[in-house]
C-alpha cells in the first residue's frame, strides 16, 4: 500500500538527526509491508494542537498523497486522540481514501503481524487497547459535545455510549491480564526449576534489528527466525548453549595449536523483543514475558550494531530502558556486525567504547564468536 509519512522535529534538530528519524519511520513502514511515496519532516517547536503537524503541511501532504494514489498517512510520533481523530475528520470530509495513523499504531500493526504465540497476541491485543482507549474515549466526548446536532437527548445518548465502550474495553483487557498472569506464572516456576538445577541463564537485549536472532542462532544453533526487518522477534525465545570447560593439563592437548576440552555446562539464552526509540512504557509493560526473562537473566548481551551511525545514542536507548524495568544484572556489550566495517574503524571505535569492555564480532562469519564464548565462561563460573 502508498503511504504518506510526515513528522516534525523542533528548529534547532540537525540535519543528521532529521534523516536518521526519518529513515526510521520509512524503515517501520517498509517492515509493515507498505511502499513511501512522500516524506516530509516540519520544522516546529510545538506540535500544533489540533492536527500535530500544521495545517497547512497536512493539506500539502494529502493533496501529494491524493495524486500519487496513497491509502495512508503515518505521523512519525505518538499523537493525543483529539489530534488523530481530527486528521481523520479533516480526510472523511474530504471523501479522502486515506487514513491517519500514529507511530504507536503502526507498530501494533508490525507486532500483529509478528506474533506468533498465544501469549504474544494477547500482549498486542492489551498494548492496542491501551493506546486505543483513551482515543475512543476522545471521539465519544467530541460527539457528546457536539450533540449530534444539539439534541439534548442525544448528548446524553452519546454519553452512555462511550461508558458502555469503557466498561467494555475495561472488562476485556482484566480478562487479558488474567490470561497472561496465568502465563507469567509459568515462566516463575520454570526460573525457579532452573535456578535449582544451577542452569544459568543469558539474556539477548539490544535494538532492534541489531542482529540479536542471528547472534542467537550463531551460538544455540536454533535456528529462529533472523530477518533484516525492525521487530522480527516479539516471543520469547529459548536455546541452550553448550560450553565446554578448557583443560590447561598440557598431557591432554592434541596438537600445539588445539586444546581438548572435558566437562563444561549447558547454558539457556533468551532472545528478546528489539527496543526502539520513543517505545511507550505501555508497549515495554505488554511485553514483559521477554523482558521478565532479561531482568532474571544471570547475564545480559547487549547486542549493537556496530556499523550504525547513531551507535552511542542507540546505546543510550537500550541502557535507559533497561535501568527503567529493573534489569541491573552485569552485561556484555557486543558490537555486532563488523563485517561492514573497515579495520580501521574497529580500531576507532574499540578506543571510543574501551570503558564498556566491549567484544567485536560477527554473528554471520562468526569472526569474535569464541572471544565471546570464553567472557560468558568467566562470568558464570
Amino acid at each position: 500500500m502508498k503511504t504518506i509519512i510526515v513528522d516534525i522535529a523542533p528548529r534547532n534538530t540537525k540535519t543528521e538527526d532529521l534523516e536518521a528519524r526519518m529513515i526510521e519511520l520509512e524503515s517501520l513502514v517498509s517492515t509493515y509491508g507498505d511502499t513511501v511515496v512522500v516524506k516530509r519532516i516540519q520544522k516546529r517547536d510545538t506540535p500544533d494542537y489540533h492536527t500535530y503537524v500544521g495545517i497547512g503541511k497536512l493539506e500539502e501532504m494529502i493533496n501529494a498523497g491524493e495524486e500519487l494514489g496513497a491509502e495512508r498517512i503515518i505521523i512519525g510520533n505518538i499523537l493525543k486522540p483529539a489530534q488523530i481523530y481530527h486528521i481523520n475528520e479533516i480526510l472523511r470530509e474530504r471523501k479522502s481514501k486515506i487514513q491517519a495513523w500514529d507511530r504507536i499504531d503502526l507498530i501494533l500493526k508490525i507486532f500483529d503481524q509478528h506474533a506468533h504465540s498465544p501469549e504474544a497476541k494477547l500482549q498486542i491485543e492489551l498494548a492496542s487497547i491501551r493506546h486505543m482507549g483513551p482515543r475512543i474515549f476522545g471521539m465519544g466526548m467530541e460527539l457528546s459535545r457536539q450533540g449530534w446536532g444539539g439534541s439534548g437527548a442525544m448528548r446524553g445518548l452519546g454519553e452512555t455510549n462511550t461508558e458502555i465502550m469503557k466498561r467494555h474495553l475495561r472488562d476485556h483487557e482484566l480478562k487479558i491480564i488474567e490470561k497472561l498472569e496465568r502465563y507469567a506464572k509459568t515462566r516463575s516456576e520454570h526460573r525457579k526449576s532452573r535456578k535449582r538445577k544451577d542452569l544459568k541463564t543469558v539474556g539477548i537485549v539490544g535494538y532492534t534489528n541489531a542482529g540479536k536472532s542471528t547472534l542467537m542462532n550463531t551460538l544455540t544453533h536454533k535456528w529462529v527466525l533472523a530477518e533484516d526487518k525492525l521487530f522480527a522477534t516479539l516471543g520469547t525465545s529459548v536455546g541452550k548453549m553448550w560450553l565446554e570447560n578448557k583443560v590447561e593439563n598440557k598431557k591432554q592437548k592434541v596438537s600445539e595449536d588445539f586444546s581438548t576440552y572435558a566437562h563444561g555446562k549447558e547454558i539457556l539464552i533468551n532472545d528478546t523483543i528489539g527496543f526502539i526509540r520513543d517505545l511507550p512504557p505501555e508497549l515495554i509493560r505488554a511485553f514483559s514475558s521477554t523482558l521478565e526473562d532479561s531482568i532474571e537473566a544471570d547475564i545480559l548481551l547487549h547486542v549493537i550494531d556496530a556499523s550504525d551511525p547513531k551507535v552511542l545514542e542507540k546505546i543510550d536507548i537500550v541502557d535507559t530502558t533497561l535501568s527503567n524495568i529493573g534489569a541491573e544484572q552485569p552485561r556484555i556489550y557486543v558490537f555486532n556486525k563488523i563485517d561492514n566495517m573497515s579495520e580501521l574503524a574497529i580500531l576507532m571505535m574499540r578506543e571510543q567504547f574501551a570503558e564498556l569492555n566491549p567484544i567485536f564480532l560477527s554473528a554471520v562469519s562468526k569472526r569474535g564468536i569464541e572471544e565471546l564464548k570464553e567472557r560468558i565462561r568467566e562470568m558464570v563460573e
